[in-house]
C-alpha cells in the first residue's frame, strides 16, 4: 500500500505541475460523464419504469457501474494504454527495475482526472438511494463496495488482455474494447432487460453481472436469480478469479517479449 500511495502521489504532483490543463481535461471527464448520466436521466423522465426496475432503481445501477469504470480506469490505466509501453521500447526499463512488474505498468499512469467521473457515479448513487429511501447499514455499504471492487478487479483484467496481446501484435486489439467501453454502456442499465446472448456475454465471458448486478439487485430488493445471500457475496469474487486467469497470460506475453534493444 505504502508503494501504492507513493506512486499515486507522485503522477499527482506531476498533473499539478499543468493546472489549468488538469482542471480542463478533469472538466472535460464531468463532461462527458454528465452526458451518460443525462441520457438515463431523460429516459427516466420519459419512462416511469424500465421492465421490472423503477427509473430510480436504473439510477442506481448507473451509479455503481460508472463509479467502478471510472476507478477502473483512474488507477490501472497504465494497463489500458500499455501497448505504446512496447512500441516506444519503455517497457525494457520497467523489466530492469526491482519491483513487481505488473505493479509497475498499473501504477505508472494513475490518471487523477478521473476523479469527476468518480464523482458523478458517487453521486448518482447517492441520489438514487435517497430517492428509494435505502436504509443503509454496514453490511449493505460493505457488500455494495465488495462489488465494486470486484467489478474494478475483473475490468482491469479485460484491459490486461489487451494488454497481453500487444507483446505479439503490438497494436491493441480493438475487439476487447467491446468488453470494456462496450461492457461500461450496456451494464448501466440491469442485465435482465437485454436478450439472451448480451447476458450471456456479461454473466459468463466478462462476468460483469456476477460482480456487479447480482450484488445490487439484492441491495435494491430485487435479486436477478434466486439464490441465497451468503452465494451473492462470493460473486464479486469472480472478477478476482477473472484477473488472475489474465494475469497467467500476461506472464506468457512477458516470456515471450522481445526486446527492442534500447
Amino acid at each position: 500500500m505504502r508503494y501504492i500511495l507513493h506512486a499515486m502521489n507522485m503522477n499527482l504532483r506531476r498533473a499539478s505541475q499543468y493546472r489549468l490543463s488538469f482542471l480542463l481535461q478533469t472538466l472535460s471527464q464531468v463532461i462527458m460523464t454528465g452526458s451518460d448520466l443525462a441520457a438515463v436521466l431523460i429516459l427516466a423522465g420519459r419512462f416511469s419504469a424500465f421492465g421490472a426496475w423503477s427509473a430510480d432503481q436504473v439510477l442506481f445501477f448507473f451509479g455503481a457501474m460508472q463509479t467502478a469504470f471510472a476507478l477502473t480506469e483512474g488507477i490501472g490505466r497504465g494497463v489500458s494504454v500499455f501497448s505504446r509501453e512496447v512500441q516506444s521500447g519503455s517497457f525494457d526499463t520497467l523489466l530492469l527495475r526491482p519491483r513487481a512488474l505488473l505493479g509497475q505498468v498499473m501504477l505508472s499512469e494513475i490518471d487523477a482526472r478521473r476523479i469527476g467521473s468518480v464523482l458523478i457515479g458517487a453521486a448518482a448513487l447517492a441520489a438514487a438511494s435517497a430517492r428509494l429511501r435505502l436504509i443503509w447499514t454496514f453490511s449493505r455499504l460493505l457488500l455494495l463496495l465488495w462489488s465494486i471492487l470486484g467489478t474494478v478487479t475483473l475490468l482491469t483484467g479485460l484491459f490486461l488482455i489487451e494488454a497481453s496481446v500487444s507483446f505479439f501484435t503490438v497494436q491493441s486489439i480493438e475487439a476487447v474494447n467491446v468488453l470494456t467501453y462496450g461492457g461500461r454502456q450496456v451494464c448501466q442499465y440491469p442485465a435482465d432487460l437485454y436478450p439472451g446472448p448480451i447476458r450471456l456475454l456479461f454473466e459468463y465471458v466478462a462476468p460483469i453481472v456476477l460482480c456487479l448486478h447480482l450484488p445490487v439487485s439484492l441491495l435494491l430488493g430485487r435479486p436477478m436469480v434466486r439464490a441465497g445471500e451468503a452465494l451473492i457475496w462470493l460473486c464479486p469474487l469472480a472478477g478476482f478469479a477473472f484477473f488472475g486467469l489474465t494475469a497467467l497470460l500476461w506472464r506468457f506475453g512477458v516470456r515471450h517479449y522481445r526486446s527492442t534493444g534500447s
